[in-house]
């Protein structure tokens, strides 16, 4: 039996648990890096779309959205 198919038996509360405790040990991988080489680059995009003030803060657009402007 699978390991996939043992946990798909199991209640959803142990099925989270192990999931967590899966996703804890390959946190501790000493080369485990989980975001895709292209998050930096929109990263380093988002940061100079910031400086040059092309973004509003947060506060200011979710009024907007509640004011409907």
């Amino acid at each position: 039996m699978s390991l996939v198919t043992e946990l798909a038996d199991r209640p959803l509360a142990e099925r989270i648990q192990a999931m967590e405790q899966l996703w804890d040990s390959l946190c501790r991988e000493p080369n485990y890096n989980p975001s895709p080489a292209w998050h930096e680059d929109v990263l380093t995009e988002r940061r100079a779309e910031l400086q040059r003030g092309e973004h509003k803060p947060w506060q200011e657009v979710k009024a907007g959205l509640r004011n409907g402007s």
